[in-house]
């Protein structure tokens, strides 16, 4: 049987609902821990899970049996569903609709855990729309701007 061999780090970003609550600082770690798990669960493997109240970063290390597609499924929907149990002020709570994928180099694999580890310092510099906005750039994605931020 030939072997499959492969390592491929991904950089996942996605948004909170604009109507929903924003996930407060006291909650983050909790949330940023389970998202955690769940990119383990799914056969993947997590190296860092950071954000503000309003975003999620996620580096991890696909698994060679994942789709991208399933894996941010499987973390919007299950962390969405726990959340909402952390505190009823969550009641209504969802992510966004989209979410931005991007892999990531070896050479700059430290470069990013960095910066996804220091989101709240770099985002009392930079607002997430401009950073998102500088990232598919960065990796030329087509977008209209005017649909990027609709839930």
């Amino acid at each position: 049987m030939a072997q499959s061999l492969c390592k491929i780090y991904l950089h996942i970003v996605f948004h909170v609902k604009t109507s929903s609550p924003k996930i407060d600082e006291t909650h983050l770690g909790r949330v940023h821990s389970y998202i955690g798990q769940l990119i383990n669960s799914t056969g993947c493997q997590t190296l860092c899970v950071g954000g503000v109240s309003d975003h999620v970063h996620v580096l991890c290390l696909l698994s060679r049996n994942e789709t991208v597609a399933h894996l941010v499924e499987e973390i919007k929907r299950n962390s969405s569903r726990w959340i909402k149990t952390v505190s009823p002020d969550y009641r209504e709570f969802s992510w966004q609709g989209g979410y931005a994928a991007f892999s990531v180099s070896q050479s700059v694999l430290e470069k990013s855990l960095d910066y996804v580890r220091h989101q709240k310092e770099h985002h009392k510099k930079v607002s997430f729309r401009d950073e998102y906005i500088q990232f598919l750039k960065l990796y030329n994605i087509e977008f209209n701007e005017q649909y990027v931020f609709q839930d």
